[in-house]
Protein backbone atom coordinates (compact mmCIF):
# COMPACT_ATOMS: atom_id res chain seq x y z
CA UNK A 1 0.00 0.00 0.00
CA UNK A 2 1.10 3.53 -0.78
CA UNK A 3 2.84 5.35 2.09
CA UNK A 4 2.75 9.11 1.45
CA UNK A 5 5.74 11.18 2.55
CA UNK A 6 3.55 14.18 3.33
CA UNK A 7 0.15 13.83 4.92
CA UNK A 8 -0.94 17.45 5.24
CA UNK A 9 -1.32 20.15 2.60
CA UNK A 10 -2.61 23.60 3.46
CA UNK A 11 -3.33 26.72 1.48
CA UNK A 12 -0.96 29.59 2.03
CA UNK A 13 -1.93 32.60 4.17
CA UNK A 14 -4.83 30.95 5.98
CA UNK A 15 -4.19 30.64 9.73
CA UNK A 16 -4.57 27.17 11.23
CA UNK A 17 -7.07 28.57 13.72
CA UNK A 18 -9.63 29.18 10.96
CA UNK A 19 -8.58 26.55 8.46
CA UNK A 20 -11.10 23.87 7.52
CA UNK A 21 -9.86 20.42 6.51
CA UNK A 22 -10.84 17.69 4.09
CA UNK A 23 -9.82 14.15 5.07
CA UNK A 24 -8.54 11.92 2.29
CA UNK A 25 -8.13 8.22 3.09
CA UNK A 26 -4.85 6.64 2.03
CA UNK A 27 -6.74 4.36 -0.38
CA UNK A 28 -8.29 7.44 -2.02
CA UNK A 29 -4.81 8.94 -2.38
CA UNK A 30 -3.53 5.70 -3.87
CA UNK A 31 -6.36 5.64 -6.42
CA UNK A 32 -5.54 9.21 -7.48
CA UNK A 33 -1.82 8.43 -7.62
CA UNK A 34 -2.28 5.36 -9.80
CA UNK A 35 -4.93 6.75 -12.17
CA UNK A 36 -4.10 10.46 -12.40
CA UNK A 37 -0.34 10.54 -11.74
CA UNK A 38 0.84 7.14 -13.03
CA UNK A 39 -1.79 7.17 -15.82
CA UNK A 40 -2.91 3.59 -15.25
CA UNK A 41 -6.32 2.59 -16.52
CA UNK A 42 -8.87 1.73 -13.86
CA UNK A 43 -8.64 -2.03 -14.41
CA UNK A 44 -4.86 -2.05 -13.86
CA UNK A 45 -5.08 0.31 -10.88
CA UNK A 46 -7.79 -1.86 -9.30
CA UNK A 47 -5.63 -4.97 -9.74
CA UNK A 48 -2.69 -3.26 -8.05
CA UNK A 49 -4.91 -2.18 -5.15
CA UNK A 50 -6.54 -5.64 -5.01
CA UNK A 51 -10.05 -4.22 -5.32
CA UNK A 52 -12.75 -4.40 -7.97
CA UNK A 53 -12.87 -1.83 -10.76
CA UNK A 54 -16.24 -0.58 -9.49
CA UNK A 55 -14.79 -0.04 -6.00
CA UNK A 56 -11.86 1.82 -7.52
CA UNK A 57 -14.27 4.02 -9.49
CA UNK A 58 -16.21 4.94 -6.33
CA UNK A 59 -12.95 5.58 -4.42
CA UNK A 60 -11.57 7.75 -7.22
CA UNK A 61 -14.79 9.75 -7.53
CA UNK A 62 -14.81 10.39 -3.78
CA UNK A 63 -11.14 11.43 -3.76
CA UNK A 64 -11.50 13.79 -6.71
CA UNK A 65 -14.53 15.45 -5.14
CA UNK A 66 -12.64 16.00 -1.86
CA UNK A 67 -9.58 17.39 -3.65
CA UNK A 68 -11.76 19.73 -5.73
CA UNK A 69 -13.53 20.91 -2.57
CA UNK A 70 -10.22 21.67 -0.85
CA UNK A 71 -8.79 23.51 -3.85
CA UNK A 72 -11.88 25.59 -4.60
CA UNK A 73 -12.88 26.31 -1.00
CA UNK A 74 -9.37 26.98 0.38
CA UNK A 75 -9.34 23.99 2.73
CA UNK A 76 -6.43 21.85 3.88
CA UNK A 77 -6.09 18.22 2.79
CA UNK A 78 -5.19 15.69 5.46
CA UNK A 79 -4.27 12.18 4.31
CA UNK A 80 -5.40 9.71 6.94
CA UNK A 81 -2.86 6.90 7.19
CA UNK A 82 -3.95 3.44 8.22
CA UNK A 83 -3.05 2.47 11.75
Amino acid sequence: MFDPKSVYFKPRAIPLSVLEEVDLDVDEMEAVRLCDFKNLDQDEAAKRMKISQSTLQRTLTSARKKIAEALTEGKAIRIKKEK
